[in-house]
């Protein structure tokens, strides 16, 4: 064994996995969060099934050397017959560090990873916002990523904004 091949083992260290990418993520947090229930108590009494609208949207953006913010903005309105039941709006945020991640993998991580991990932690407090607000809570179906990030780049657009994800 060579020198540096022995100075590479002792240390633990492979030069070949010091070049691959690597991703961390350093934090999560919710930058904002809004609940509406205008029309309480007539809302919380409603017989009927409310239709509820959900919008998704992720931006992401340069936070640092090496560091990316990743926003994830979840929208949900219930509307019964003609009185909003309640609004929902949830920006949360994750921070993350990625090093030696090629150009052409940035921009898939950041609005198809990124978002996949930071959700089901958003998806948890929407579902809390909507029971504390007196309501059964929402629980938003997984979100495919991919797909949506597909479909924009097949309509000829960049990252994803403000893609609605349907009713529920």
């Amino acid at each position: 064994m060579s020198d540096e091949n022995e100075n590479q083992v002792a240390n633990g260290l492979d030069v070949e996995a010091q070049d691959m990418p690597q991703v961390a993520i350093l934090t999560q947090y919710v930058k904002d969060l809004s609940f509406e229930n205008p029309n309480a108590p007539a809302s919380l009494q409603a017989t009927s099934q409310p239709r509820i609208d959900v919008n998704v949207a992720v931006n992401a953006k340069r936070a640092g050397d090496n560091l990316f913010e990743v926003e994830l903005k979840i929208t949900a309105t219930a509307v019964a017959g003609e009185i909003t039941s309640f609004v929902v709006d949830l920006l949360y945020a994750g921070l993350f560090g990625l090093t030696n991640v090629p150009d052409e993998a940035l921009e898939p991580f950041l609005v198809i990873e990124a978002p996949r991990i930071l959700f089901p932690f958003a998806r948890r407090i929407v579902a809390d916002a909507t029971r504390d607000g007196g309501f059964p809570p929402l629980m938003l179906d997984p979100i495919d990523f991919g797909a949506l990030y597909m479909a924009q780049q097949g309509q000829g657009q960049g990252a994803m904004s403000g893609v609605p994800v349907g009713n529920a």
